[in-house]
């Protein structure tokens, strides 16, 4: 059974951090990208970042350029989101994500995370 297990949200202020984690069990974390979305209020779920298997390459979107960092620990078989100088309009539930790749620059997924909530105070 694949499980993706994410922890690390919380309440931050506007130019605050925080990381995220999500631990997966072993043979999805091997063979998978990983990534993160997030869904705010009466928003559609977006993309945020993604990392390929090998954890060579990354993909952000845009907005998060700069701030956000993926990366991936295979000896604890877990994906990190370091989130700094965050803002207002990240405030949202964030979901990890494991899926076969990354085509066009997006994630493709498979398997969801149940989210942990990011709120960030102004």
């Amino acid at each position: 059974q694949v499980q993706l297990v994410e922890s690390g949200g919380g309440l931050v202020q506007a130019g605050g951090s925080l990381r995220l984690s999500c631990a997966a069990s072993r043979r999805t974390f091997s063979d998978h990208a990983m990534g993160w979305f997030r869904q705010a209020p009466g928003k559609e779920r977006e993309f945020v970042a993604a990392i390929n298997w090998s954890g060579r390459n990354t993909y952000y979107v845009d907005s998060v350029k700069g701030r956000f960092t993926i990366s991936r620990d295979s000896a604890k078989n877990t994906v990190y989101l370091q989130m700094n100088s965050l803002k207002p309009e990240d405030t949202a539930v964030y979901y990890c994500a494991a899926g076969p790749g990354v085509p066009d620059n997006r994630l493709s997924t498979q398997y969801w995370g149940q989210g942990t909530q990011v709120t960030v105070s102004s």
